[in-house]
């Protein structure tokens, strides 16, 4: 006999027949037990349910604070632009190269620059965004760069 000739037993296991009397072993309540909501059918509770205690979700407080006029934005830091080669940027482009992720016509997502990690910089360059955190803004214009917005 062969290991790849080996098959797997067929194993014959009969369904339980619940409620066919006291000798079946599964008669009377069936195997559900004494009573309760547990034993009714569709007395199933879900897993979150307590017993009719006050849930935990509302026995502990709310936290935070999500604010309904919060501006989203696109982030791309100015260091990574400082990495690569190019020295013109817009936004389109910045999409191509995988620094912001694609947004569609209908949910445009406007584009921030941030300074990151850096301070200053000797490259020149010129971005295309819709904005620009002051410190970003400083490092461009002060190596003779531009930081054009796009509205």
């Amino acid at each position: 006999m062969l290991l790849s000739n080996i098959k797997r037993p067929v194993i014959k296991k009969k369904k339980k027949r619940l409620g066919k009397g006291e000798g079946s072993g599964l008669g009377k309540q069936s195997g559900k037990g004494h009573k309760g909501q547990k034993s009714r059918s569709g007395g199933n509770v879900p897993n979150w349910f307590e017993g009719g205690q006050m849930p935990i979700q509302r026995r502990l407080p709310k936290r935070g604070f999500n604010n309904i006029n919060r501006k989203e934005a696109r982030i791309v830091n100015l260091d990574k632009l400082l990495e690569l080669e190019e020295t013109n940027f817009d936004i389109p482009k910045m999409e191509e190269m995988g620094l912001i992720r694609r947004c569609s016509k209908n949910n445009y997502i406007p584009v921030k620059v941030l300074a990151g990690k850096i301070e200053t910089s000797a490259k020149k360059i010129i971005i295309r965004a819709n904005a620009y955190s002051s410190k970003a803004k400083d490092i461009i214009v002060n190596n003779g760069g531009e930081a054009i917005i796009e509205s």
